[in-house]
């Protein structure tokens, strides 16, 4: 039987994206399926790709060469969503990443078992999306995406308080923030599906959010560390540029991320600092 390492890194070298995810699914629900029957296979060890396998489609560009479109079209909102189906299928493979490549961490087994739990939403997020890009009349790969999404991972290879620090608990909080705006966009527009789909996101992603958190601060308990400290020293480190307001206070509150972990991180107005 395979480890549940091993079965992240089939899903990180599966370059279909609904593929990927089928995949992706599966091994979730064998897992839980494991652990309820109080027969649960090993988490393993396996060696995972410094990056994911990727379909030949979307074209990855720079991110200053990615086109910009305005929501208030179709073509618009058809970017936006393409946009949204590339972050959460790199999220799918971020969070086997994670349950892969930070075996010998010696974590709980909780751990693996909220990873699993978030790749298996991510995975459902995709679908959703790409759903609704087709139903659009286009799909996932139809436009250029943003090739910067994996650098958090590879910055982060060998730091597992590093990875939690930007990854859940900065780039997915970021989405806490955004994703109001985008379910009144396509509310406006009519657009039913898409709104379902981006509330069922918008509630799922603060438990990832909360895994980032519970987890970075159970490794700093471990090594003596302060939370707050050590969250400003390795988003310095590993996040490239200020975080940005407007912040979704409530949720992030409700995800375990106090103001005082961001706001000294935070690009300010340059009016406040005018002289």
């Amino acid at each position: 039987m395979l480890s549940l390492a091993e079965r992240a890194v089939e899903v990180l070298t599966t370059a279909d994206g609904r593929v990927k995810c089928a995949l992706s699914r599966r091994h979730a629900a064998d897992w839980f399926a494991a652990r309820a029957a109080g027969t649960p296979f090993p988490v393993g060890h396996a060696t995972p790709p410094l990056r994911p396998a990727r379909p030949d489609r979307p074209e990855l560009l720079p991110p200053k060469d990615v086109p910009r479109r305005r929501p208030g079209s179709p073509q618009g909102r058809i970017a936006l969503l393409h946009a949204l189906a590339h972050i959460e299928l790199n999220a799918v493979d971020l969070h086997w990443d994670m349950v892969a490549r930070f075996t010998g961490a010696g974590m709980p087994p909780g751990f693996s078992d909220d990873w699993v739990k978030a790749a298996d939403e991510e995975s459902n997020h995709f679908n959703l999306i790409s759903d609704c890009l087709e139903r659009m009349g286009s799909h996932y790969g139809a436009l250029p995406a943003h090739a910067g999404m994996w650098r958090a991972a590879e910055d982060t290879v060998d730091d597992l308080k590093g990875r939690l620090a930007v990854v859940p608990m900065v780039l997915e909080a970021r989405g806490l923030d955004v994703t109001p705006g985008m379910i009144e966009i396509f509310r406006k527009a009519e657009e039913a599906e898409a709104v379902a789909a981006l509330e069922v996101i918008y509630a799922e992603e603060v438990s990832h959010v909360a895994y980032g958190s519970k987890w970075f601060n159970w490794l700093c308990g471990r090594e003596g560390l302060d939370p707050k400290d050590a969250f400003h020293s390795l988003v310095r480190r590993y996040f490239h540029g200020a975080l940005k307001p407007p912040f979704n206070e409530e949720k992030r509150a409700e995800a375990g991320l106090p103001p005082d972990f961001y706001w000294p991180l935070a690009e300010r107005d340059p009016a406040e600092t005018a002289p």
